[in-house]
């Protein structure tokens, strides 16, 4: 894919919304520097922030050099693009902590060496943590009309609920990042989602008044489901890039139980394969489409991409082991910690101290007292009869039967089963 034409290649797969004139014949001349801004306002990534997230990677592969810029500045503030209210205020400790902790995903997802199309991350907080107010408003405020502001979708959509001066502000700051980049690191080209429109605009014609200068705009059309409904949520929320606040078993869930008809946008939005591999993979696809080769591709290589092979081979026994009907002992035997911390998230768990294992727990009272697995000592007496008890997959064939500390698995989990359907998983405190 290196050295590709960008604009091209976004085109086929559906990714260019908006773009300022000029903008392909510009990028044709080599090796250019386009940025997309992220406010750290949240903890982690999300799924929604990897298509921006692509889009940069997708620049960086077409050999160009993609810029990060975080919004240190612009994260205190708030952005009035797609919101329907005021945004609540984070504290300056909590969005300098996320900030730190979103760049150490960024530098997993683009690349960073000593190319001439490495990634540069940038802080815009650096831009105005010694500028005044009466400079801002002198160099900035004064080139910009509060009718060119006022024409702005974004703003015009939350003046009936009203709209702080604050977040009124926003797109001046915006625009003088691009103005600002633009002059230190000629920074040309600024990309996001379709709801940036306007605030990447009002930095071209910044750029424009203050500079004469000429700059461009890129955005991608917003991701949603074919339903409609909003990208990158589950049933549990937001789909996050943190694996301790989304496990890769559930990130892997998530794009494996994608609609066959949400597919094909899914492979061309995030995908990095080319199209003649994503064309076949649609193909092969829909020769079967109940046996979901395509989502089983597409969470694959999003899982390795996002998190790592391993964690892509504990999803991957861990959703044997939950819906595979010939899960054995040994699948379950060869499941990380971190993967049995999913099994336990996904499926009834109980916590019991160590103690009670240290010197053999009766699987009698294991089952009816320590948990509640079974209601009472004559029911787990005849599950244990009819066959329908194991632990770690290992059929339990006395009520007598002690179960010790050497039974659990990383020295913390139990995985008990009454029956073929009903799973639960002691975790040891």
């Amino acid at each position: 894919m290196t050295n590709m034409n960008f604009i091209e290649e976004l085109r086929w797969r559906g990714l260019l919304q908006d773009t300022t004139p000029g903008i392909e014949e510009y990028l044709a001349e080599g090796n250019k520097r386009a940025y997309v801004g992220f406010d750290p306002t949240a903890p982690s990534m999300t799924i929604g922030n990897l298509v921006p997230i692509t889009l940069l990677l997708r620049f960086q592969l077409a050999g160009h050099q993609p810029v990060v810029l975080m919004g240190g500045a612009t994260g205190r503030i708030g952005d009035p693009s797609g919101k329907k209210e005021e945004r609540q205020l984070k504290s300056y400790e909590l969005l300098d902590h996320n900030l730190a902790h979103q760049l150490k995903q960024m530098e997993r997802m683009l690349r960073f060496d000593d190319s001439n199309t490495s990634a540069i991350v940038v802080n815009n907080f650096d831009f105005y943590k010694e500028m005044n107010l009466l400079t801002f408003l002198r160099d900035v405020g004064k080139r910009m009309t509060v009718n060119y502001m006022m024409s702005k979708e974004s703003v015009k959509n939350r003046l009936e609920g009203g709209l702080s001066f604050t977040e009124f502000s926003y797109q001046l700051i915006q625009g003088y990042d691009f103005q600002h980049l633009y002059e230190e690191m000629d920074v040309r080209v600024q990309m996001g989602g379709s709801d940036q429109w306007g605030n990447i605009t009002s930095g071209t014609e910044l750029i424009r008044r203050n500079l004469s200068g000429k700059a461009y705009a890129l955005t991608c059309p917003l991701l949603t489901k074919s339903d409609g409904a909003k990208f990158g949520k589950s049933e549990k929320g937001n789909i996050w890039l943190d694996p301790e606040m989304t496990s890769p078993y559930e990130f892997y869930q998530f794009w494996l139980n994608a609609t066959d008809a949400d597919l094909p946008k899914l492979l061309r939005t995030f995908s990095l394969k080319n199209r003649e591999e994503i064309e076949a993979i649609e193909a092969k696809h829909a020769e079967a489409p109940h046996l979901r080769f395509g989502q089983k591709t597409l969470a694959e290589e999003m899982t390795i991409r996002i998190h790592s092979e391993e964690d892509y081979k504990g999803a991957l026994g861990v959703s044997e082991l939950l819906f595979n009907k010939k899960a054995n002992k040994e699948m379950l035997l060869g499941l990380s910690e971190k993967a049995l911390k999913s099994v336990a998230n996904e499926i009834s768990s109980f916590e019991v101290a160590l103690s009670d294992f240290e010197n053999g727990i009766n699987i009698t009272n294991l089952l009816a007292e320590a948990t509640t697995i079974l209601g009472s000592k004559s029911e787990v007496r005849r599950a244990i009869k009819g066959g329908a008890v194991a632990i770690n997959k290992d059929k339990i064939k006395s009520h007598e039967a002690m179960i010790g500390a050497d039974s659990l698995m990383h020295g913390q989990f139990l995985m008990i089963e009454n029956g073929k359907k009903n799973k639960f998983m002691v975790v040891v405190k």
